[in-house]
């Protein structure tokens, strides 16, 4: 079985984000990226099917040079090869377009990629990928088991779980649950070693127009100040509570 990780190069969750070019552009500069979370748990998924199954496991973006490391990394967890397409990743459909050339040139059997990314939080790119190809789409999936070219999932849905079945060649939208947090791998010194040596393929992007474009960002307004109200005086919490917060 052949399968394809989607990773995402976004900051980390504790990075202080500013914008410059009148809040036109994001500013890196300082920021921190790593693999996306949900990007990291079907990472690891591929893996035990790696191991388990002797699947061959390529994990690929769309990016420039900056994302290299990010990818390293995921080559250190242990996926076999990467894949960088030599692009800036302006929007979802953008991002589709070039990881559907990327799939469809490999003959990848079941590919998994992040639900969203934690940056822009789009959640459109493996539906995307899905649609572009005629592959079978799962999102939100929390577990997967493969036997052959049949797929058995769960994924989430509003107010519960679905069990699905359905076939390869397959794109899912995976997320925490596909494997659970304690089991991340990390990568030891063996695999930071053996990644130098793996496989990093750069290659250029197919042509696609683009239709949106970001016009400006904006942060949220800061949170204001506590109040504190002695424990006894339940006249004042009653009357900030109406006047103040208006929520009763």
């Amino acid at each position: 079985m052949k399968i394809l990780v989607c990773i995402s190069h976004v900051p980390d969750t504790t990075s202080k984000i500013n914008f410059s070019d009148n809040d036109s552009q994001f500013d890196s500069n300082g920021v921190q990226f790593v693999i996306n979370p949900n990007d990291e748990f079907g990472l690891t998924r591929a893996i035990w099917f790696q191991e388990q199954q002797a699947a061959t496991v390529t994990v690929a973006n769309v990016g420039g040079p900056e994302t290299e490391p990010t990818l390293r990394k995921a080559l250190a967890i242990g996926a076999n090869d990467a894949i960088r397409i030599n692009a800036n990743p302006t929007d979802s459909f953008f991002v589709a377009k070039q990881l559907a050339e990327v799939i469809k040139n490999g003959g990848y059997d079941l590919v998994i990629a992040g639900k969203e990314s934690l940056d822009y939080n789009g959640g459109m790119v493996p539906g995307m990928i899905a649609g572009i190809l005629g592959y079978n789409f799962l999102n939100s999936c929390t577990n997967i088991v493969v036997d052959g070219t049949t797929v058995k999932a769960i994924r989430e849905i509003d107010g519960g779980k679905e069990s699905v079945s359905t076939t390869l060649p397959l794109i899912i939208g995976g997320q925490k649950g596909i494997v659970e947090e304690k089991d991340l791998k990390i990568p030891n010194m063996r695999g930071i070693m053996t990644a130098r040596s793996k496989p990093l393929t750069v290659v250029e992007p197919v042509d696609v127009s683009i239709n949106t474009k970001s016009v400006k960002f904006e942060k949220p307004a800061p949170k204001s100040a506590v109040k504190l109200v002695a424990p006894d005086n339940l006249d004042e919490l009653i009357n900030l509570l109406h006047n103040e917060a208006k929520v009763i």
